[in-house]
């Protein structure tokens, strides 16, 4: 046994396990290059009992952390709804046809229903658990398995797209819960928990740092997501991330990768952001976000040097809309809005989130640099209008199998006027393949597949007739150009 040997042979066994470790995304074994430990070795301190190895040597200690709110984690099974079979690869002539036909399969009718597997964590003894949207969004049937291995079937009370959170809930009794922490007062460097079921190895448990906060991605614009380098891989969607105090401070949503698998950069969703979502869910069944009416962009340094700015920060205004809120508060192209209540703004994705989140009615108090010098200006807050066309797995975004990841509305007569356009569908945000298409905020789309487009419903229309792309004729900046973007197979 390892425990009877002496310490450089305990070192020696541990090094040969490690060479046999598996690599990660099902790959063949890999070996370890380079001894395990270079560094001369302490000699063990005394450990008193209930007392770990780990914390007698001042290592970070999770055990306590993981057995008090290890058991809220859950495991999400989904059981997705069926699509039927495009009837262009159901034809005589068609080699699936006739392959289909010979082994006794029937080549017209609907695909079998795919699963997948996701996690979750209770939030409320009632049975209330948060999970992403993308794991639970297209499921027909969904399955909760607790570590007791207690079964629950689970009610989707709702999905929000933008910010991937969901809320599903189950009905049992003596449920365990998380405590839910504070995500503002994390710090790069801080240690972080991630429990899930990556690759369906259910209440795995994994262990980094926090690598930076407020973290914009492309298609998150209204999340400033925690950066770890805590493992996540398949499956980890919608865990806890935990802190060392045991609190739930983001839910685990995305990882950066070449592979598909784990490349020490995962994202997770801030758990006030997620609570915000899953009380107006509760509430009433969609969720409100506030908006000013702005067009904004980083700040780089020549641009900082051109307004007179100390150092890049802050989010650029590019275009104001016409009649909106920020319009009628003074707001103009030019201006960088530095913060929003006193809270700073280091980056444009760090004021969508902040306005986002701000109810519509609302004031909002905004530091504004304009002409090398601060002024306050205080907006109100209006809604924010979700497009018709486009939320990827929403049930909108699939009309006619299109997913263009596009919200838009109509032109408004002045924006018409200052376009000289008779109409079009003016793109106020971009995610999935649009954004992939390089499809901009402040596009205006007035055309789809040769024909004119002035309303949505004429783009649904297109979309419609469209199998495997659409091209978008968008007026940009005054310059008319087209755009393939690919639909039918999500983002």
């Amino acid at each position: 046994m390892i425990s009877g040997m002496t310490l450089p042979a305990r070192l020696a066994a541990v090094a040969v396990v490690a060479a046999l470790a598996l690599g990660a995304c099902g790959r063949g074994p890999e070996r370890v290059a380079g001894p395990l430990a270079t560094a001369p070795v302490q000699q063990s301190l005394p450990v008193s009992p209930g007392t770990t190895a780990a914390a007698a040597r001042g290592l970070p200690d999770f055990t306590e952390l993981v057995s008090a709110y290890g058991p809220a984690v859950v495991n999400v099974t989904v059981v997705e709804r069926t699509r039927p079979v495009s009837a262009d690869s159901d034809t005589p002539d068609d080699p699936l046809h006739e392959f289909l036909r010979r082994f006794g399969a029937q080549p017209r009718g609907d695909q079998p229903p795919a699963r997948g597997e996701g996690s979750g964590f209770i939030v409320a003894p009632d049975g209330t658990i948060l999970t992403n949207a993308h794991v639970v969004a297209d499921a027909s049937e969904v399955t909760v398995r607790l570590t007791d291995r207690r079964e629950f079937t689970a009610k989707v009370i709702g999905v929000d797209q933008r910010t991937d959170v969901a809320v599903i809930k189950i009905d049992g009794k003596n449920l365990p819960t998380v405590r839910v922490g504070d995500p503002t007062k994390l710090r790069p460097g801080e240690w972080v928990v991630a429990i899930g079921s990556p690759f369906g190895f259910e209440n795995s448990v994994t262990a980094g740092i926090v690598s930076a906060t407020s973290r914009s991605l492309p298609d998150g614009q209204y999340t400033p997501f925690i950066q770890t380098d805590a493992a996540v891989n398949p499956g980890n969607s919608g865990g806890p991330l935990f802190n060392m105090a045991g609190e739930v401070v983001g839910i685990n949503s995305q990882i950066y990768s070449r592979t598909g698998g784990f490349m020490g950069i995962s994202f997770a969703i801030p758990i006030d952001i997620a609570i915000n979502v899953r009380d107006q869910l509760v509430k009433t069944g969609h969720v409100q976000r506030g908006r000013i009416g702005v067009l904004i962009q980083d700040v780089g340094q020549q641009l900082a040097d051109s307004f007179g700015l100390d150092r890049p920060r802050g989010a650029l205004v590019s275009q104001v809309e016409t009649a909106g809120p920020a319009a009628k508060a003074g707001l103009r192209p030019g201006d960088v809005i530095l913060s929003v209540n006193a809270q700073p703004v280091e980056r444009s994705g760090q004021l969508s989130a902040a306005i986002s989140q701000l109810h519509p009615g609302a004031r909002a108090e905004l530091e504004v640099w304009r002409d090398r010098a601060s002024r306050k200006v205080t907006v109100d807050i209006v809604e924010l209008k979700e497009g018709r066309v486009a939320r990827a797995g929403g049930e909108e975004g699939k009309r006619g199998g299109a997913r263009l990841g596009l919200s838009l509305r109509l032109l408004s007569p002045a924006e018409k006027r200052a376009a000289g356009l008779d109409g079009g569908l003016l793109v106020e945000d971009v995610e999935g393949p649009a954004l992939a298409a390089d499809v901009k905020s402040g596009d205006i789309v007035i055309g789809a597949n040769g024909q004119k487009v002035m309303t949505v419903e004429d783009l649904e229309a297109q979309l419609e007739k469209s199998k495997r792309s659409i091209a978008l004729l968008v007026n940009r900046s005054g310059t008319t150009i087209f755009i393939p973007v690919k639909i039918g197979g999500g983002p």
